[in-house]
């Protein structure tokens, strides 16, 4: 049905009912003939239709089992009074044709009303849109430019035309990462050393590269990640391993999450030795400048089988002179060779633990009297130290590295007892510091 909106203020809406079969125009006669004169010339229907006071009537009908139910549909734009006295002058119908009816009205609609909320809610709409189009702040306005200035930093590196950040060139260590937009995401957190490796596929470029600088490999926290990782330990040398969180990538990861990962990495030796890799990774000693490069750089866990000159050279380098002097130092005159295995009962029984975890990437944590208090996988140590109060000692079969012996100066330990020393730059006052090679027997 069609209502006439010029035509409209009001809107009679009255339901009829009649006993038999009737037709549309059987309806909007009887509503013409009934109400003919009975309101007087100034309310005569068929006049305030031609002078456009009233609308066109809709009627809608239903016939079912003999008889007839309809709607009919008065637009008006009269004043109140009047729709009032026509809307009741529609109930004094009583025939419909040659049936009997009636006429039942609802409801006197003001249209007006139903118009305004439509404005409203339309305008809402318009205001909304208008806002989210127009809403810049400072700080979208400085994601943007610096978004921007960060797109046309990135470089392409090497004959192969890696994706990587501007200072890949010339930092002294770099990030490896998987693809294009991982680097891009690590530009927008500012981080310029960035390269890509674009696949599984490591290029020459990196390899050559892994040989020169400091190599952070941060993969992906999934399957793929895992494939890249096995490819670089093969055939470059990698130094640390950043991993994105589980089922995350790192082109996906917010700055927070980025430098949360980063500070998090762990010596490549370490990781090597938690996961069973030690097969599977690349040896630099069978290249001739090997050696050379394993004096300038961290200790590598392809550098097991040279392992006493491992342990003699990079000890000096970290600057471990705090630990050599209460611990090292006076080792060998009370425990010169022939009273090793008997001079020192603690030290005895730290080496006897160590033989005996030996293999196993497993911790103890010993408390106030030496006793056992927990046991646990070497990946978990961190985690149970920063948690664990009490611990006082703790021997492991891993790699002691800077980030263990900061947690055991916070939490107040003795000693640590490992099976290599790692890269350290600064060794905490206070503490004892072990490894293998310092307990074994002659």
């Amino acid at each position: 049905m069609n209502i006439d909106p010029s035509t409209t203020k009001y809107l009679i809406s009255a339901r009829l009912e009649a006993e038999g079969i009737v037709e549309k125009p059987d309806i909007v006669g009887a509503v013409f003939g009934q109400t003919e004169g009975l309101l007087g010339e100034e309310l005569d229907l068929r006049d305030l239709q031609k002078s456009g006071r009233i609308g066109r009537i809709e009627v809608d009908v239903q016939s079912k089992k003999g008889r007839t139910e309809g709607l009919i549909l008065i637009p008006s734009s009269l004043d109140q009074v009047e729709t009032s006295i026509m809307a009741a002058a529609l109930e004094t119908i009583d025939r419909v044709g040659p049936c009997k009816a009636t006429i039942r009205v609802d409801k006197v609609e003001d249209v007006r009303v139903t118009k305004r909320n439509k404005i409203v809610e339309r305008a809402r709409q318009l205001l909304t849109s208008m806002l989210e189009g127009s809403k810049t702040s400072g700080s979208d306005l400085l994601d943007e430019v610096r978004a921007s200035v960060q797109v046309s930093e990135i470089v392409s590196y090497g004959p192969e035309r890696l994706p990587a950040g501007p200072n890949v060139a010339d930092s002294d260590a770099i990030i490896v990462v998987e693809g294009r937009q991982d680097v891009l995401n690590l530009l927008r957190s500012g981080i310029k050393n960035a390269i890509a490796v674009e696949g599984t596929n490591v290029p020459k470029t990196v390899q050559e590269l892994s040989k020169e600088k400091v190599v952070t490999a941060f993969v992906d926290g999934d399957r793929g990640g895992d494939l890249i990782l096995r490819e670089l330990l093969q055939v470059a040398e990698v130094d640390f391993i950043a991993r994105a969180p589980r089922g995350r990538e790192v082109e996906e990861l917010t700055q927070k999450q980025i430098m949360k990962s980063l500070r998090n990495k762990i010596p490549a030796e370490q990781f090597v030795e938690m996961y069973g890799l030690t097969g599977q990774v690349y040896k630099p000693e069978d290249e001739a400048p090997a050696p050379l490069e394993r004096d300038e750089r961290p200790p590598r866990p392809e550098a097991r089988p040279p392992a006493p000159m491992a342990r003699a050279e990079p000890r000096p380098e970290p600057r471990p002179a705090p630990m050599s002097e209460p611990s090292f130092e006076p080792a060998p005159e009370p425990f010169a060779p022939p009273p090793a295995r008997g001079g020192n009962p603690k030290l005895d029984r730290y080496r006897e633990m160590l033989q005996s975890i030996s293999g196993s990437s497993k911790a103890r944590i010993l408390n106030d009297n030496d006793s056992v208090a927990a046991e646990v996988p070497v990946r978990n140590l961190v985690e149970t130290l920063k948690t664990n109060r009490q611990a006082r000692t703790v021997v492991f079969d891993g790699i002691i590295t800077q980030r263990i012996l900061d947690i055991a100066s916070e939490i107040g330990m003795r000693s640590v007892i490992g099976m290599k020393m790692g890269t350290i730059t600064k060794q905490p006052n206070g503490i004892e510091v072990f490894t293998k090679t310092d307990l074994a027997s002659p």
